[in-house]
């Protein structure tokens, strides 16, 4: 299947993964195609549900998720944690 991504940049890009592809793979394709950390993406299905992709893990399957081929999915970033090392007193 191929969907189109859109990071909130307004950056529009196509993936295509297989049929049976999972989270995890769409993020990789992401992070080979992109050079985006896949283990930063969150990802959200443009539907009449409007529906968080992650919130299934990455193993749950794209079609499982709503996925078909065409679908437009958004793609944020989850923010690094830089109060880490601030946080040790």
């Amino acid at each position: 299947m191929r969907v189109a991504v859109e990071i909130l940049t307004g950056t529009l890009f196509y993936i295509q993964v297989g049929d049976d592809a999972t989270v995890a793979d769409l993020k990789k394709e992401i992070e080979a195609q992109q050079k985006l950390p896949q283990d930063r993406l969150i990802l959200f299905l443009d539907n009449k549900q409007n529906h968080l992709i992650n919130e299934e893990g990455d193993g749950a399957s794209l079609v499982d998720c709503g996925v078909q081929d065409g679908s437009h999915i958004y793609l944020f970033f989850d923010p690094l944690d830089t109060d880490e090392s601030s946080s040790h007193s």
